[in-house]
């Protein structure tokens, strides 16, 4: 027996005994289908999809219920923007899921859950496969990311594409406040109508990305860009978390980077799906070559993150354009390899499940350190902390256990 509810109304499924005869449902459209076994799996599938659009429109219907017409009005403005491709009105929409302000964080769900219910829709109507193409780009300071971006975006709107470009600053410790200067390293590409640049602060938060990257990846997607580029932030242990969000990701090393041994060391290598040497032109082709050379070696001691694709290395050069359009083929190659063999969608299912833990210790924390028995006590025991009365793991069970009564 099965419930589900249509408009209020709560309707039941009973399957009868094994009589020769089919389940008859309470539904009327039950009623049209024949006895066999073909029919009766038919049925199931059937009542499964319509549970599951059931499921996505109470989602939908009980968000937007506490909505006032004015919210209602500015949340259908942006979704209507945002199928049309308007710019502002994407801007608008990742201003939004950006903001901390609890009011516009319901309005944002609202949204993301209307676009998110598009975008499946619009892939199951391309047989289940992703209309887009996700990469993340990573390096350390002055390895050539800008500069690669703008080359490398020029091309692809000239190729017909839509490009997104999520460029990623680290915001002060000090003040709070971040640079957000990379649109202005990509004047060109800023111009081009088909391109979109949007920089963000990281906030404080690890892995070289923001709190809603994701969201806005998905934004992205629902304004009709086809490409979507992640530039995150440095390289080092803490930047994995853009591998988890991208379907292939790229590092960008320049030639004088060091050896082997110090791109295993990082860590981060082994996380990438294609390794590019940039900088490769004039007096720095021969230092380029080596460092291509030990890193394909380095590559082999390394486990693989897929069971069908091999990751390369390659040689670029943001300034004559050498190796970029070779490198783009080699991306293709990769999603195509990704696709026939399943690992696409299988990753990207899996990315969504850790991004909602991520989500979730995130939103746990913020409720622990907002819990009114608890923020009265967490200054006195930073006190006691300070002063060596406490240890920071006692004091952090203390709390945790004031936190559970």
């Amino acid at each position: 027996m099965c419930d589900f509810h249509i408009e209020g109304v709560r309707k039941t499924i009973i399957p009868q005994k094994q009589s020769g005869r089919h389940p008859v449902s309470q539904t009327p459209n039950a009623l049209l289908l024949k006895p066999s076994g073909y029919h009766c799996t038919k049925w199931m599938l059937l009542s499964a999809g319509l549970r599951r659009g059931l499921c996505v429109q109470a989602t939908l219907k009980d968000q937007t219920e506490g909505l006032s017409d004015k919210e209602q009005r500015f949340v259908d403005k942006l979704y209507t923007g945002l199928l049309r491709q308007q710019r502002a009105c994407l801007a608008e929409a990742i201003t939004l899921v950006e903001s901390t302000h609890e009011r516009k964080k319901e309005l944002a769900r609202v949204l993301l859950q209307r676009v998110l219910a598009h975008h499946r829709e619009q892939e199951r109507l391309n047989q289940g496969k992703p209309l887009t193409f996700r990469v993340g780009l990573s390096g350390p300071p002055g390895a050539g990311k800008s500069t690669f971006i703008e080359y490398f975006g020029k091309m692809l709107t000239e190729r017909g594409h839509r490009l997104s470009v999520l460029a990623v600053d680290p915001s002060s410790c000090t003040s709070g406040g971040s640079l957000l200067g990379d649109k202005t390293r990509m004047i060109e590409l800023s111009r081009d109508m088909n391109a979109y640049i949007r920089p963000s602060p990281t906030s404080g938060t690890l892995g070289g990305v923001t709190r809603t990257t994701n969201e806005a990846i998905l934004l992205c997607e629902g304004g009709g860009y086809d490409i979507i580029l992640i530039e995150t932030v440095g390289v080092g242990q803490s930047e994995f978390a853009v591998a988890n969000m991208v379907d292939m990701f790229v590092l960008l090393l320049p030639p004088a980077g060091g050896d082997e041994l110090q791109g295993i060391k990082r860590g981060i290598i082994e996380m990438a799906d294609l390794v590019a040497i940039t900088k490769s032109d004039g007096d720095l082709v021969v230092p380029a070559r080596r460092i291509q050379a030990e890193y394909t070696s380095a590559l082999k001691l390394l486990r693989r993150r897929s069971g069908v694709w091999k990751p390369k290395v390659v040689r670029i050069s943001s300034r004559s354009g050498e190796g970029i359009s070779e490198m783009w083929d080699t991306m293709r190659e990769f999603q195509q390899v990704m696709l026939a063999s399943g690992e696409l969608a299988t990753r990207r299912q899996k990315q969504q499940k850790v991004w909602m833990w991520n989500l979730i210790q995130e939103n746990i924390l913020e409720h622990f350190k907002s819990h009114p028995s608890i923020r009265e006590q967490i200054p006195l025991m930073e006190n006691k902390v300070l002063s060596g009365a406490l240890s920071p793991g006692l004091a952090a069970d203390m709390l945790l256990k004031a936190f559970k009564s």
